[in-house]
């Protein structure tokens, strides 16, 4: 009895090895036998990939990244395709969208770490990273397209203004009041004041010349240098009075009335600004609530220290 019960099962393995054929044994592989060395990813030609991908081959002729396929200093000559996309005989081989770098299917950081290799060399890319539009994981891919620009100036997916509102909502809205910038015409860009890959100052604002801001730029008149400053102006610059999209007060003022703007740094300044007699200025009256009529040179003088005309 006992060797019937250790028979069986032997007896069905040899069952179900008659039932797999001959056909199972050539095809299986014991575990001791080795898979054999793996294929290796190796680098095909530009003239490779254009043999799918003709229609993008047509159209980065005229790329600036063309470069890299005729340059021999960039070390990338006749693999253009490949410096982005990587090795490609793995994708040759598999014959699908398997196998390679593919931009649409990888996250914004890793985006961005494949063109910053080249770009970050730049001092214009170099702060990407750790910008504002870097921490929030906004990728190169967003604004940028390298295959089907709308712009071929920066290889824009479009207009940059128009980029730039597609996130800033907030700022669009500023440029419809009824004081402001005149964006909408054209006569300014938004990346006229703003770097749009990062920099040191705050919101990413450019700077001019003589490490100076932004809007010295078009206002040179009022840059300086005086030697009767406006201390406003040195320590927080044109935003202390001025909204820098757009108001709905007059010369795009933060206060709608001048003097209450005035008051926010001079209030403390003790017999020249109060309510009530014996002040310098008494406030009740009218005449002393517009403050530019005697201190017209607000942004600084070169002949008055109270920045009288």
């Amino acid at each position: 009895m006992l060797k019937f019960l250790f028979a069986k099962p032997f007896a069905l393995t040899l069952v179900l090895a008659g039932f797999a054929g001959p056909g199972f044994a050539r095809t299986s592989r014991s575990p001791q036998e080795p898979a054999g060395p793996p294929q290796k990813n190796e680098y095909v030609s530009s003239a490779t990939c254009s043999s799918c991908h003709e229609d993008l081959a047509k159209k980065f002729s005229h790329n600036p990244h063309q470069i890299l396929e005729t340059s021999e200093k960039k070390g990338w000559k006749d693999q253009s395709c490949e410096s982005c996309h990587g090795p490609g005989q793995a994708h040759v081989d598999a014959g699908d969208g398997s196998q390679i770098v593919a931009f649409a299917k990888v996250s914004a950081r890793e985006v961005s770490k494949n063109c910053l290799t080249c770009h970050a060399k730049t001092e214009a890319h170099a702060g990407g990273p750790t910008s504002l539009h870097g921490k929030n994981q906004l990728a190169c891919t967003e604004c940028h397209s390298v295959h089907q620009p709308k712009e071929s100036l920066h290889l824009l997916t479009e207009k940059s203004d128009q980029l730039c509102i597609t996130c800033h909502k907030e700022t669009q809205a500023a440029f419809a009041k009824p004081f402001r910038h005149r964006l909408q015409e054209g006569a300014i860009h938004c990346v006229d004041c703003h770097a749009p890959h990062g920099g040191l100052n705050p919101r990413q604002m450019k700077t001019a010349r003589g490490n100076e801001i932004a809007c010295a730029k078009c206002h040179s008149d009022k840059r300086g240098p005086f030697a009767f400053e406006h201390a406003a102006m040195r320590l927080e610059g044109c935003v202390a009075c001025h909204e820098p999209h757009g108001s709905v007060n007059p010369k795009m003022l933060v206060r709608s009335q001048l003097h209450l703007l005035c008051l926010e740094c001079h209030s403390t300044a003790p017999g020249i600004l109060a309510s009530q007699p014996p002040s310098f200025h008494d406030l009740r009256s009218a005449r002393f609530q517009n403050c530019t009529t005697c201190h017209l040179k607000v942004h600084g003088s070169n002949v008055n220290k109270f920045l009288l005309r």
